[in-house]
């Protein structure tokens, strides 16, 4: 079906940082998937888990205990604030699933009436019914009918109408510690301490959709970590496979109270060979000095970006984000831009506000972002070439 915009490229095989295509271009890869490929392409202990459990066995169905889904779910506990998860496929199960997770809560603590969900404006959630409804985007929910019921917007940062909006019927808050769609737009401190005071005091519960932020992204292993605000649930997916279609739900045991048996499943969630894929992934991402590395190289890549700002007012207006989750907003069309950088060999995708994504794998080493940071220079360079043969013209 049509419904994707897609670029007229063929890539045949993947190695590191870089995407080989069919006709013989290679592309430096600053999209990953859209934020999915952590650790680049083929990484050598992700084949190696594939392979491995790929000749064991794929799929039992949750009938039966996983082994790797339990080991894998006992290390994610003891990394962060949550005692429990549910595994899924993708980020939109994800966020499914934490919706359930809290108006059940409040069904069985005795607040049947509470059900609905304040978000985010330019948030984005995924593409299911409830999701698109909590993304509130009209351009994705026209056609589709009547919005699912029990979804309201607050501007981000500005907790002051958080709180107006609670009411008898509000059941949790719904927000991304970064907006990646939304264009790389930040969350601050203070006001994820707000929101962590607002459900406290109502009785709410905080669920973070850390789809985007999660896994190492940020260079911390959850963003979270960063403002040292827990919430009582999180969806995450994208990096936690490395590529391979894997996602969960995370909760503290208290708000998971409600998902007893046959209240949630999934026939392949957490199936053998995904979970095996996501533990080779949280080896990587935990081994000693990877995060720091992370970090450490995205204020370099931060640094970079913001001089490109600097350099290039007419094309650049704003560099956003941290880690390896960052952004450009540009002046010229973001689109144009997205285009530009491919005739370059470069690859990025496009955000809100008229943003370019840089998403780096988060193996990327210095001479990679420099690549990156060379191509984007030689784009502006063109753009403002373009720009004065304009007015030279017009004279």
């Amino acid at each position: 079906m049509p419904t994707y915009g897609r670029k007229d490229v063929v890539f045949e095989r993947g190695e590191g940082n870089y995407l080989y295509a069919t006709d013989g271009r290679r592309f430096l890869d600053f999209t990953s998937g859209i934020a999915v490929n952590a650790l680049g392409h083929c990484h050598p202990a992700l084949v190696k888990a594939l392979t491995e459990q790929g000749q064991k066995l794929w799929h039992t169905s949750n009938l039966y205990r996983i082994g790797n889904g339990e080991k894998l779910a006992t290390r994610l506990t003891e990394l962060t604030f949550a005692d429990t998860m549910f595994f899924c496929n993708s980020g939109a199960e994800a966020i499914e699933g934490g919706i359930k997770l809290i108006r059940k809560y409040q069904y069985v603590n005795g607040k049947p009436k509470r059900y609905k969900i304040i978000c985010f404006q330019a948030a984005f959630h995924g593409r299911l019914l409830n999701a698109l409804a909590a993304t509130g985007n009209e351009k994705y929910l026209e056609g589709f009918g009547p919005p699912a019921a029990g979804y309201r917007h607050a501007p981000l940062n500005n907790a002051n109408v958080v709180r107006d909006m609670v009411d008898d019927e509000t059941a949790g808050i719904l927000v991304e510690p970064i907006q990646g769609e939304g264009g790389v737009r930040e969350t601050t401190t203070d006001f994820l301490k707000a929101l962590r005071a607002i459900c406290d005091e109502f009785g709410l519960l905080l669920f973070y959709d850390e789809i985007h932020t999660g896994f190492g992204r940020t260079g911390k292993l959850f963003a979270y970590e960063w403002s040292g605000v827990a919430p009582d649930v999180m969806a995450v997916a994208k990096g936690m496979g490395g590529g391979f279609p894997i996602g969960a739900f995370m909760a503290t045991e208290k708000a998971a109270v409600g998902m007893v048996p046959g209240t949630h499943g999934s026939t392949y969630g957490g199936n053998p060979l995904a979970t095996g894929v996501a533990n080779a992934v949280l080896d990587e991402i935990t081994k000693p000095g990877f995060l720091d590395g992370v970090h450490q190289r995205g204020e370099y890549l931060k640094g970079q970006l913001q001089a490109l700002v600097k350099k290039h007012p007419k094309v650049f207006a704003e560099a956003r984000g941290t880690g390896f989750l960052q952004g450009l907003r540009c002046v010229v069309p973001a689109g144009d831009m997205v285009d530009r950088l491919m005739s370059f060999g470069m690859l990025v995708p496009i955000a809100g506000e008229n943003v370019i994504r840089v998403f780096p794998a988060l193996i990327a080493d210095k001479a990679a972002l420099d690549e990156g940071v060379s191509i984007l220079e030689k784009a502006a360079q063109s753009f403002e070439a373009e720009a004065q043969g304009a007015t030279k013209a017009a004279e």
